[in-house]
């Protein structure tokens, strides 16, 4: 079957980043990432992953991590990783 059919979508430019370098690592192009997780959501009739509300105690770890100051920051997903692997 030919592939013809187009999506867009707009996303944060960091979430971008971050999600291609992750793709990167496990040999998938975005495309390739993509029509995985489209055929995926296909076979399983719904998403591949549980979607659920988080806890009281997941969002209070969420807003204090949005409000916290001593947090450390990375600039890509592969600096996190070195410090972990460290």
């Amino acid at each position: 079957m030919s592939k013809t059919a187009m999506i867009r979508a707009r996303m944060e430019p960091t979430l971008k980043v971050e999600a291609e370098a992750v793709l990167a690592q496990v040999g998938l192009s975005p495309t390739e990432a993509i029509r995985l997780f489209y055929r995926q959501v296909s076979l399983q009739g719904g998403l591949p992953f549980e979607v659920r509300i988080p806890n009281a105690e997941t969002r209070a770890a969420i807003k204090e991590t949005r409000t916290s100051k001593k947090l450390k920051t990375f600039k890509s997903a592969a600096a996190l990783m070195r410090t972990v692997d460290a």
